[in-house]
């Protein structure tokens, strides 16, 4: 007779709990990358960047609870397909071949191309890559456009994008393509008068919170996107981060 008693006790609080509505907290793992600033990465043992303050303020509105996993980006789509995480906030481009295996939240972030050369470089942009050692980060966007638009180009494919980097700072790449507001930052950060930004930018896309595909989150997340979009919660991240106030819609 205990043991029915206390059964029905835990049913009886379950179902209070589940008709709280706000005092329910949801326990879920949020996939990001491994590093690409200043969106995402490492500072001292937490994850810090734009990506992880914009997630944190859409959890705190939709009542969220999660834990930060970072993985190599190319591992991502993969693990919200098996059901390891249960969302992801990782710099990932909208596009009609990801939507195919995972839904997409409304876009938080519009961002384009721009190729890093070394400061001495006399590559101006995409017209000078032929026959040129391209860095790229793999799994990317940024690897699909220089695959089809600059197909007399060496790819060397790299896991995060310091990586690819590195591969110019140190000689052995001629450029690296990566996103445009990520390779100014890296040269404010780490390669002021070593490496240098060049050419127009190209192709303009959107950055998108990923879920797995018929995930309820989804909903959830964009109503509270779209709710620190008006309050300014967002723009106030976006300045702390980029310096400037984010663009008009």
């Amino acid at each position: 007779m205990a043991i029915s008693i206390r059964k029905m006790l835990g049913a009886a609080c379950l179902a209070a709990g589940l008709l709280s509505g706000s005092a329910y907290a949801e326990d879920i793992i949020v996939a990001t990358g491994s590093g690409f600033v200043p969106f995402h990465f490492k500072e001292g043992d937490v994850m810090a960047g734009f990506d992880i303050d914009v997630w944190d303020a859409i959890a705190k509105d939709a009542g969220l609870t999660y834990t930060l996993q970072a993985m190599d980006f190319n591992g991502i789509i993969p693990a919200l397909q098996t059901g390891q995480v249960q969302a992801s906030i990782a710099a990932m481009t909208i596009n009609e071949t990801r939507a195919k295996v995972v839904d997409f939240s409304d876009g938080y972030y519009e961002s384009d191309f721009l190729f890093m050369v070394p400061a001495d470089s006399e590559l101006t942009g995409g017209d000078d890559m032929d026959g040129k050692v391209i860095a790229v980060k793999t799994g990317t966007t940024g690897q699909a456009y220089a695959k089809e638009h600059f197909p007399n180009a060496e790819l060397r494919l790299f896991p995060n994008g310091e990586n690819a980097y590195l591969e110019v700072m140190s000689g052995r790449a001629d450029a690296s393509l990566q996103d445009k507001p990520n390779v100014l930052y890296f040269i404010k950060m780490n390669g002021e008068g070593r490496v240098k930004g060049v050419g127009d930018a190209m192709q303009a896309e959107d950055y998108g919170i990923a879920f797995p595909k018929g995930s309820d989150l989804r909903e959830r997340v964009n109503a509270s996107l779209a709710k620190i979009k008006a309050d300014g919660s967002y723009a106030a991240i976006y300045r702390k981060w980029f310096d400037a106030d984010p663009p008009a819609n």
